[in-house]
C-alpha cells in the first residue's frame, strides 16, 4: 500500500509538469472538442494522462506520484472544460455566428471555469476529505498512479499502461482511416416497415471504437440503462408514434428517423429533466449539511493554533472569496460585449444583471450537485446534459421577461443567443465542478496538496480555453453543424452536435413561444416511471442493482448509432473483466483494459480533427476515400469483423501482459 510522510518535502507543482499538463490539456481538448460534436459524448481523460506523465518524467530521478498527479490534474479540465461543446454551437445553428470568434468563446470558458474551481473549494473536506462517496474515477486515478509510482511491480505496469493506451489509439485511428477511406462501413444499420405505408423502426450503430471504448469505461450499469433507452426508443416509441405518423411515399429508415428527430428526442429531453429534477431534489440535504461542515471547519480552522498539515491546505477561503468577485467583473464585460450591437443593445443593462446573478446563483447550485454527483457516480456519468436542460429553460425563462416589450425576429434571435451564451457560462462553472472534488480525492489518495491541485485545475482550464475556440472553428469550416443557415462547409457531412441541437432548441421553443410542452411532458412522466422502477430497484436489491434514469433517458435522446456501440463496448467490458476476475493478476488487467479502452477514444477522436485538418487543407469533403470501395454491405461486415478481431485480441492482450507485470 502506499504510504507517505505528509510533512516531507517532494517534487509536486513543478514548471515540467506543468508544461506536460498544458502539452497533454491541449491534445486532449482537441480530440475531446470532436468526439463531443460528432456523438454528444466525452472521455475522461485523468488515467491516460497519468499514463502519460509515469512514463515520461521516469527518466528524472525527482519525479513523484504528486507530480504526476498534478499533470493528470492540469490534463483533467480536457475532459471537463470541453462540455461547453453541448451549448456553443447552437449560436451557430440559429445563425448568430458565422464562425467562431475567439475572444467570447474564450471569456465564457476561462470565467466559467475558474469559478467553478473556486465554488467547489468550501465543499472539499465535506465531500472528499470527510465523506465516503466511493468517487469511482478519483479511485481508480489514484490506483493506476500508485502502481506506476510505488514498486517494482508499478513500474513494469506502468510501461505496459503506456503500451496499452498506445496500441488502442493506433488501432482505432487505423480503423477511423479505413473508414474515411470508404473501406469500412461507417455505419451498420437495418430498418424495416410493418407492412406498406405503416409503422417502421430499426437499429444503427456506428462502426466506431472509441465508442465502444466509452461504453467500457462507463461500465455495465450505465450499459444496461441506455440499453433500456434503445428498447424504449426503438422498440416501443417509435413504432407506436410512425404508426400515428403515417408516410407513405417514404422508406423505412426515412420514416423512423424523421419520427425519432421530431417527436422521440423530445420524449427523452423530459426523461432526462426529469429525472434531473429528482436528483436535485435528493441531494438538497446532503448539499446543505456539506455547505454547513464545510464552513463550520473554516472557522475552527481560522480560530485554531498551528499551521494546517500540508494535505488539508485548500486556497485560502479569503482568496476563493476575491477571485470569485473579481471574475464578476470580466463576466459582465464578456456578457455586455455579446450584446453589443445588436438588436437588443438597449436592453444590455438588465440583461447583464440577469446574466451575472444566474451565474453566481445557478452556478453555485450546479457546482454543489454536480461535486456530489461526480463522487456518487463519476464524473463521467454526472447529469451534466440534465443540468444544460434546467439551465437553458431558466435562463430563456428570464431573458424572455426582460425582452417581451420588444418585438421582432431579430430580437427573439438575439435573445435565444445571450440565452445560451449565458448557459454556456454555467456549464463551465458545472462541469469543472464536476471534475474538481474527483481529481481532489486522488490527491487524498496521494497525498497530494489541495491548493497546488487547485492552482493545476486553473492553469488547466486556462489552457483548454485557449484551444477550444480555435478547434471549434476548424470544425465549423471543415464540416459545420447539422441545420447552421451560414453553412459554408468544404465537407457534405456536417456534424450532429446533438446536445447543442437540443439546447438551443429549447431556447428557440421557450422564447418564440412554440416548445412543445406536451411531448415534454410526456417524457417527464416517462422519466418519473423510471425513478420509480430505479428505487425500487435499489432498495429490493440492498443498492446492488439500479436502473440510473438518467442513462435511459440520454439513450432515448441520442441517436442508436451512438448509444448502441456503447451497449456493445459496456457488455463487452464486463465480460472481459468477468473472465479474467479469477486471475492472479485479474487487478492489473482490467487497470490495462481501461488503458486500451481510453486509447480507442484518443486515437479515433485525434484521427478526426487531423481529418478535419486534411479537409480544410485539401478543400476536399472526403479527402481519403479510395475508387475501389467495397459495396455498403461488404464494408458493413468487414468493419464488424475488424471490430471483433481489435478488441478480443487487444483484451487477450492485456491479460497476458497484467500477468507479465504482476510477475516482473
Amino acid at each position: 500500500m502506499f504510504m507517505a510522510d505528509s510533512t516531507a518535502p517532494r517534487s509536486e507543482l513543478t514548471l515540467r509538469g506543468i508544461l506536460l499538463g498544458i502539452a497533454i490539456t491541449l491534445v486532449f481538448t482537441a480530440a475531446q472538442v470532436y468526439l463531443g460534436l460528432k456523438v454528444g459524448l466525452t472521455f475522461a481523460t485523468s488515467i491516460p494522462a497519468a499514463v502519460i506523465s509515469m512514463a515520461l518524467l521516469r527518466a528524472f530521478k525527482t519525479s513523484t506520484i504528486q507530480e504526476n498527479n498534478i499533470v493528470q490534474t492540469i490534463a483533467s479540465a480536457a475532459g471537463t472544460l470541453s462540455s461547453v461543446i453541448f451549448v456553443l454551437p447552437g449560436l451557430l445553428m440559429i445563425g448568430w455566428w458565422a464562425n467562431v470568434p475567439f475572444l467570447p468563446t474564450f471569456g465564457a470558458c476561462a470565467v466559467g471555469g475558474i469559478l467553478g474551481v473556486m465554488y467547489t473549494i468550501p465543499l472539499r473536506r465535506a465531500l472528499v476529505t470527510n465523506s465516503n462517496l466511493p468517487y469511482p474515477e478519483g479511485v481508480a486515478a489514484a490506483e493506476v498512479l500508485k502502481v506506476g509510482t510505488g514498486s517494482r511491480e508499478g513500474a513494469a505496469e506502468g510501461k505496459a499502461g503506456l503500451v496499452a493506451v498506445s496500441l488502442g489509439a493506433i488501432a482505432s485511428a487505423l480503423f477511423g482511416a479505413l473508414g474515411a477511406a470508404k473501406l469500412f462501413a461507417a455505419e451498420v444499420a437495418a430498418y424495416f416497415k410493418f407492412k406498406a405505408g405503416a409503422g417502421a423502426t430499426g437499429l444503427g450503430a456506428s462502426s466506431s471504437l472509441a465508442l465502444m471504448g466509452a461504453g467500457h469505461l462507463m461500465g455495465i450499469t450505465v450499459g444496461i440503462a441506455m440499453f433500456a433507452g434503445l428498447f424504449i426508443a426503438w422498440a416501443i416509441l417509435v413504432p407506436i408514434l410512425t404508426l400515428a405518423t403515417p408516410m407513405p411515399d417514404a422508406d423505412a429508415a426515412t420514416h423512423a428517423l424523421s419520427v425519432w428527430k421530431t417527436q422521440v428526442r423530445f420524449l427523452g429531453a423530459g426523461v432526462i429533466g426529469a429525472a434531473a429534477i429528482w436528483t436535485l431534489a435528493k441531494l438538497v440535504g446532503p448539499i446543505t449539511a456539506g455547505l454547513k461542515s464545510a464552513f463550520a471547519a473554516a472557522k475552527a480552522r481560522k480560530s485554531g493554533a498551528g499551521d494546517l498539515p500540508r494535505v488539508e491546505q485548500d486556497i485560502p477561503i479569503g482568496i476563493v472569496g476575491l477571485v470569485s468577485l473579481i471574475l464578476l467583473a470580466p463576466a459582465g464585460w464578456f456578457l455586455a460585449h455579446f450584446l453589443a450591437g445588436g438588436p437588443i443593445t438597449s436592453l444590455a443593462a438588465p440583461l447583464v444583471a440577469i446574466g451575472i446573478g444566474y451565474l453566481i446563483f445557478a452556478g453555485l447550485l450546479a457546482a454543489a450537485v454536480c461535486g456530489y454527483m461526480a463522487g456518487l457516480i463519476g464524473s463521467s456519468n454526472s447529469p451534466v446534459s440534465g443540468i444544460a436542460i434546467l439551465t437553458v429553460l431558466g435562463a430563456s425563462l428570464m431573458v424572455g421577461v426582460v425582452g417581451r416589450g420588444l418585438v421582432g425576429p431579430d430580437v427573439t434571435k438575439a435573445l435565444i443567443a445571450f440565452s445560451l451564451y449565458v448557459t454556456t457560462c454555467v456549464l463551465a462553472v458545472a462541469v469543472v465542478a464536476n471534475d474538481n472534488l474527483q481529481d481532489l480525492k486522488t490527491g487524498q489518495l496521494v497525498d497530494a496538496t489541495p491548493w497546488k491541485q487547485q492552482v493545476g485545475l486553473i492553469i488547466g482550464v486556462l489552457s483548454g480555453a485557449v484551444v477550444i475556440p480555435f478547434v471549434l472553428e476548424l470544425l465549423n469550416r471543415s464540416n459545420g453543424f447539422a441545420g447552421a443557415p451560414n453553412l459554408q462547409a468544404i465537407s457534405d457531412q456536417p456534424l450532429a452536435a446533438p446536445q447543442a441541437t437540443l439546447i438551443s432548441t429549447l431556447a428557440k421553443g421557450v422564447l418564440g413561444g412554440d416548445l412543445d410542452w406536451g411531448l415534454l411532458g410526456v417524457g417527464a412522466l416517462i422519466g418519473l416511471a423510471l425513478v420509480a422502477v430505479d428505487t425500487i430497484l435499489r432498495k429490493t436489491s440492498k443498492d446492488r442493482l439500479s436502473l440510473p434514469p438518467l442513462g435511459v433517458g440520454l439513450a432515448i435522446y441520442l441517436p442508436s448509432t451512438v448509444t448502441a456501440p456503447v451497449v456493445v463496448g459496456a457488455v463487452a467490458g464486463w465480460l472481459f473483466e468477468k473472465i479474467v476476475a479469477k486471475d492472479r493478476a485479474a487487478e492489473p488487467a482490467k487497470r490495462l483494459g481501461v488503458l486500451i479502452a481510453s486509447g480507442f477514444i484518443v486515437g479515433e477522436s485525434l484521427f478526426n480533427v487531423a481529418l478535419a485538418l486534411m479537409i480544410v487543407s485539401t478543400g476536399k469533403g472526403e479527402p481519403l476515400a479510395v475508387p475501389f470501395a467495397p459495396p455498403e454491405h461488404v464494408g458493413m461486415v468487414l468493419s464488424l469483423l475488424a471490430a471483433a478481431i481489435v478488441v478480443i485480441g487487444l483484451y487477450r492482450w492485456a491479460r497476458k501482459a497484467g500477468a507479465k507485470a504482476l510477475e516482473a
